[in-house]
């Protein structure tokens, strides 16, 4: 089962995952030190990873497996086009993007096959820039939702089956693609109880728990009862660890 694919995770993912995305964008548009004719999104989710590309970008195309999460990409991200698909077999022709970002997306990729397709739908002096960020686990003044978050992952595990994806392992672990540049940075958000609420239950650990058979409701309940003492009627700052890895392909400079 594929915990992405349920209209459940596809609505949360729509409406409250963090914006973290737009901060990682900024910093990629000042490496690139330009925009470009044509960006895709690999793994683009529900299209929060595709709308700052407009930022970077004339054209931008998401490419996604799970169709569920598709149906809010349009509305998400308007002006981007979207399509369903697999990274092993990218929809496109040779040479027509310039930009290719995957986000938290190649944990699920078969390398071997992803890096030769991303090489040859990329334009000559086109990237490859791969990013992730860890869940907003910390208070920036406080570590009591980091001992939340422990409590969280014990109750609710972490499906098993994602590759760890690093500037590092991108190096070492793919003979394609050189890494040219990698950095890790932090990204602080504000979160009030619900909407910090709203943000845990899309993440993976609670589809996880509810495809073995815990209601949603319970798990909602737990979470909130928690977290409500953390925050005590006001918003907190939220620590995001994030990085940024750019890409080139000899055959493309």
């Amino acid at each position: 089962m594929n915990l992405f694919a349920t209209p459940a995770t596809a609505a949360g993912y729509a409406r409250s995952r963090p914006a973290v995305h737009p901060h990682v964008i900024r910093r990629m548009s000042e490496w690139l030190g330009h925009r470009v004719p044509r960006a895709i999104d690999l793994g683009c989710g529900a299209g929060l990873s595709t709308r700052p590309l407009a930022a970077i970008a004339e054209e931008r195309a998401g490419i996604e497996p799970a169709y569920t999460m598709l149906q809010f990409a349009g509305t998400v991200a308007p002006g981007a086009h979207f399509v369903a698909g697999q990274a092993e077999r990218l929809p496109f022709a040779a040479q027509v993007a310039n930009v290719i970002t995957a986000a938290g997306s190649l944990n699920y990729v078969d390398f071997d096959a992803f890096f030769p397709e991303a090489a040859r739908v990329l334009a000559p002096g086109g990237q490859l820039f791969v990013y992730d960020f860890t869940a907003g686990r910390s208070f920036l003044d406080s570590p009591v939702l980091d001992e939340w978050f422990e409590d969280f992952r014990r109750r609710y595990p972490s499906p098993k089956g994602a590759r760890p994806v690093s500037p590092e392992s991108l190096a070492t672990e793919q003979g394609t693609f050189t890494v040219t540049r990698g950095e890790r940075f932090e990204v602080t958000l504000p979160f009030e109880h619900g909407r910090y609420l709203d943000y845990m239950m899309t993440e993976t650990n609670v589809a996880e728990a509810i495809r073995q058979g815990e209601p949603a409701a319970a798990i909602r309940e737990w979470c909130s009862s928690t977290l409500d003492p953390l925050f005590a009627g006001r918003s907190r700052e939220v620590r995001f660890h994030a990085y940024l890895a750019q890409l080139s392909f000899p055959g493309t400079v």
